[in-house]
């Protein structure tokens, strides 16, 4: 592992993705979202994700340049097709125009259909609680299946991420959760580092645990809901409303067929000004997180933390020392950079 300057690496994925053909405007922003997932904590989908998204850029699978198509916009509301365009760069300037118009309606929300891959959710969620607004996000992969209904055997879902930001008089609580108990990516390094998962987290085609990555990967199994095999009836309501939620108000979603990566998304902002209070707000949520972390904790836990702690104490390491990156993946990125004849730092 290294530390590495995050405006140099912001820098130099922007490059690197300009020149693997995403235009000026959209290439900074993707890597902004990576590095920032990488300061958070979320490794498997920062950097690492770089070389797949020039892959995509090169097959065509992810377009890299035009604009998205406003489906309806009525004020508070709005849809937007996002053409197979970056997920950073659209989920981003969706929140964006979110933030602009919520003051005027207390509560926007936008539905975005035919998205490429968004990474992860959390890394979106600060730019919004630092305004003093709560932020949700969920998104599902349309052209994939990874998980089964509870009870069944053939893979309908996604982990379908969904993500809550909230602000309080500290560190924002940030809570970015999948549905199923490990993620498609996980399983597919783990996979392809001949590892297992430390419990049983995949179920097997016939159904039955396995802590086997590859019975996911290659042998028709399936990712394990939240719950695991005896309560994963509440992993798979988790993912049943995240799909439902962001492909039918999206208007795209498994009644059609399409083409590898297509994401449908759902994110919605509120500004707590519009009901109590921003005041009032603040003060319950910032209560609430020091009820929880100020609770006794169970034998061999260190202290009791609320979700987005570790991410803020990351994200402060990286800015006073550079962000940490896995020297494969370092490796990998300089021979891309060769390759495209961009400057990559030493």
């Amino acid at each position: 592992m290294a530390r590495i300057d995050i405006e140099s690496l912001r820098q130099a994925l922007a490059a690197l993705l300009t020149a693997g053909g995403m235009d000026e405007a959209k290439a900074p922003v993707v890597a902004e979202v990576l590095v920032e997932a990488d300061m958070i904590g979320h490794s498997t989908h920062g950097t690492g994700l770089v070389a797949g998204y020039l892959d995509a850029l090169r097959s065509g699978e992810l377009r890299g340049q035009g604009d998205l198509e406003v489906i309806a916009d009525r004020g508070a509301c709005i849809t937007w097709d996002g053409r197979k365009l970056p997920g950073p760069w659209l989920v981003r300037r969706a929140l964006d125009l979110a933030c602009q118009r919520v003051a005027q309606y207390g509560v926007v929300t936008v539905a975005i259909r035919n998205s490429h891959h968004t990474g992860a959710l959390a890394a979106y969620m600060r730019r919004v609680t630092d305004q003093g607004y709560v932020v949700q996000l969920n998104c599902s992969t349309v052209s994939a299946a990874r998980m089964a209904p509870f009870g069944g055997t053939q893979p309908v879902l996604t982990p379908n991420p969904q993500a809550y930001g909230f602000p309080t008089d500290g560190d924002p609580i940030l809570i970015d959760i999948s549905a199923s108990i490990t993620t498609t990516t996980m399983t597919r390094q783990l996979a392809a580092a001949g590892q297992r998962y430390p419990e049983a987290w995949g179920l097997t085609a016939d159904g039955q645990p396995t802590d086997d990555p590859e019975d996911v990967v290659s042998r028709g199994g399936t990712l394990m809901p939240i719950g695991g095999a005896r309560k994963g009836y509440k992993g798979f309501g988790m993912a049943l409303a995240v799909d439902v939620l962001s492909q039918g108000l999206a208007g795209s979603g498994r009644t059609q067929t399409h083409e590898p990566m297509t994401l449908s998304v759902f994110l919605q902002v509120l500004d707590p000004a519009a009901f109590s209070g921003t005041d009032a707000f603040v003060a319950e949520a910032s209560h609430t997180a020091r009820l929880c972390r100020d609770n006794r904790p169970s034998p061999g836990i260190g202290k009791v933390r609320v979700p987005g702690d570790g991410a803020a104490a990351s994200r402060r390491r990286a800015l006073a020392e550079g962000v940490e990156i896995d020297d494969a993946v370092l490796g990998t990125l300089a021979s891309r950079a060769r390759a495209l004849n961009v400057n990559w730092p030493a």
